[in-house]
């Protein structure tokens, strides 16, 4: 419901937040591999039905168990079975929905150090917006276009092999930059990097 949320159609956003509570309030933890989703959820379901008892409460229930995949596996399981090898260079883009609505910094990092043979290169503008937004980037679209020039102006100084993120919105846009601009900087998403899926040759690192 984020998209009809961000536009200020609340009507539509309650009627599809009310599908996705009936959906998932079964389940002991839902979790979204994107910040931007799950701090919908967290952040903002349980303000859309603050005048509704009943379902502000299913609201702030599944706002309680709902986690973006990364801070699930470090703050409530404590995952520390990584056992891969990426030979490459990485430089992390904090998004804004992780990063300020769900305080998701460290917990990225802490996976990816884990990760033999993989060195992380903190660009001076990894907490910078990446002028998505959502629906500013088809709002704004100069605007936004400006915005992602200069965060991925910081992602090459990096020198960094590879972009890894935690929202699929940001990736999108960072890559289709990327790639507008003739850069080799790949973009993972950090699931993908944990998994191994990144270890495919075609992302530009050697791996062994």
């Amino acid at each position: 419901g984020q998209p009809a949320y961000n536009a200020g159609d609340n009507s539509d956003t309650k009627a599809i937040a009310r599908q996705v509570i009936v959906a998932f309030e079964d389940f002991d933890y839902v979790v979204a591999p994107s910040g931007s989703c799950a701090g919908m959820i967290r952040c903002h379901y349980p303000t859309l039905f603050e005048e509704d008892p009943e379902t502000g409460a299913r609201a702030r229930a599944l706002a309680d168990k709902t986690h973006e995949l990364v801070s699930f596996l470090t703050d409530v399981v404590g995952f520390h079975g990584i056992d891969i090898n990426h030979n490459c260079t990485v430089t992390y883009h904090d998004s804004c929905s992780g990063l300020r609505e769900l305080d998701i910094k460290n917990q990225p990092r802490a996976l990816l150090d884990k990760i033999s043979g993989l060195s992380i290169i903190e660009g001076k503008e990894a907490e910078t917006c990446c002028g998505f937004g959502g629906l500013f980037c088809v709002e704004y679209p100069d605007i936004s276009e400006r915005i992602v020039d200069e965060k991925i102006n910081d992602i090459i100084a990096t020198g960094a092999d590879m972009l890894v993120a935690g929202d699929l919105g940001c990736l999108f846009n960072i890559a289709g930059r990327l790639k507008r601009r003739g850069s080799t900087v790949k973009s993972r998403h950090v699931a993908e990097v944990l998994a191994g899926v990144a270890k495919a040759p075609a992302i530009g690192c050697s791996d062994k």
